[in-house]
């Protein structure tokens, strides 16, 4: 491989930076993986990577004053799991001898191209299932978890329509939570056991920025400045649209519908919280693009979230149980590297979803703007805050007690 031409390999590298950006890896991980991989070939190579752009310095080495500079716009990223174990696999194979250097540059490409792994009906049902599984997951009435299931099909309608439209690709969020808290509204006057705001949340929960929030402050964490600060602005910008969407859906649906009032239900059982990690855990198999072999154990990674989060709760507060239930999903996901030689970051997101507390940051902030809460929780901004840390200091703890074995 250090015998190719210069070109061949920088040619490698970057496709692999675009590549992997492209699937979702965060900033800290995807330069440590590019340096790595720069080494196996044989070169010098700095990175600087942010969510809409991609700055590649490499050199032969011993020519550090002959370094070739690549700089690209791209957009951000989205996860595609799946995809990020592909190219993982294929470095592997290249930097084993498996495969010649432009044979690996064609199978990235083919990588790239590949056709979504899960087809649209099957989305679609993932995509009510983790509207259902969140509102369970809240611990709210059966009411808000059929109507949620319901509404986040009709989201997911949205989505396709998307996908083959730049015009609606670009207002999505808002509309989404536009039209969910309209049709909520007229829901209310046929069943008044839903709580709107929270079926509209569980509706919309696929876009709730919360795993975006958290590997922000995780890039900060790890001093990626620039891309840390770049996809927490992203997200908080990305709630706002949902939140404005909502509040104007409300409006027109009041406005057309009228008031309705609400009548207390029954709450869900418990016990059936377990059962909602499990739906949400296999919904995000379907929305992150994971294979099938790999699924069990990032559903694994869920129940160990939870697990560890509850039972730290008992002893401790939510934010310090948050603490406890990443530092076990990172301890998981290191030990899942090692063993499997496969990228943490294939289990460890799924466990870091169920954790994350971007749906109480919506909370907090319609709490703010309406002065009303959707759930009664006492200082839910406060409460949302420590959390994000907590989940932070978790995985930097977890990384320290057992070091990843892999750079994705």
């Amino acid at each position: 491989m250090t015998s190719s031409p210069f070109a061949q390999r920088r040619k490698f590298i970057i496709n692999l930076g675009k590549a992997l950006h492209k699937f979702g890896t965060p900033a800290y991980r995807l330069e440590a993986h590019l340096l790595n991989v720069t080494a196996i070939l044989g070169m010098g190579g700095s990175f600087i990577v942010t969510p809409t752009s991609l700055t590649f310095a490499l050199w032969q080495l011993g020519e550090h004053d002959q370094q070739q500079l690549y700089v690209v716009r791209v957009k951000p990223g989205d996860l595609d799991l799946g995809s990020l174990a592909r190219t993982d696999e294929l470095v592997d194979e290249l930097a084993s001898g498996e495969r010649g250097l432009v044979e690996a540059i064609d199978r990235l490409e083919d990588i790239q191209n590949k056709p979504e792994p899960y087809s649209h009906p099957i989305s679609f049902l993932a995509f009510g299932i983790s509207g259902g599984a969140f509102a369970m997951l809240m611990a709210t009435s059966w009411n808000d978890v059929i109507w949620s299931f319901i509404m986040s099909l009709v989201v997911y309608l949205f989505v396709y329509w998307a996908s083959i439209s730049k015009g609606v690709s670009k207002m999505l969020e808002p509309l989404v939570s536009l039209v969910s808290a309209f049709c909520v509204a007229g829901l209310m006057h046929y069943d008044p056991h839903i709580n709107k705001s929270l079926v509209v949340l569980s509706s919309i929960i696929a876009f709730i920025p919360g795993l975006a929030l958290t590997l922000g402050l995780r890039e900060l964490a790890a001093r990626d400045l620039m891309s840390g600060t770049a996809r927490i602005m992203d997200a908080i910008m990305l709630l706002f649209k949902l939140y404005f969407g909502a509040v104007l859906g409300f409006a027109i649906g009041t406005m057309v519908w009228g008031d309705a009032e609400f009548v207390q239900p029954e709450q869900v059982q418990t016990w059936t919280a377990w059962i909602a990690v499990l739906l949400l855990g296999s919904s995000l198999v379907v929305m992150f693009k994971i294979r099938l072999k790999d699924s069990p154990w990032g559903i694994l990674s869920g129940f160990i979230a939870f697990g560890m989060s509850s039972l730290a709760s008992n002893y401790f507060d939510v934010a310090l149980g948050a603490f406890f239930g990443a530092f076990c999903v990172g301890i998981y996901s290191n030990l899942y590297s090692r063993i499997f030689n496969a990228p943490a970051i294939l289990v460890s997101l799924q466990g870091l979803v169920i954790l994350v507390p971007g749906s109480k940051v919506y909370i907090g902030l319609n709490t703010v703007v309406s002065g009303q809460q959707i759930l009664a929780v006492d200082s839910i901004g406060t409460q949302s805050f420590l959390i994000f840390m907590s989940l932070v200091a978790g995985l930097i703890f977890s990384s320290v007690v057992l070091r990843p074995s892999r750079s994705l």
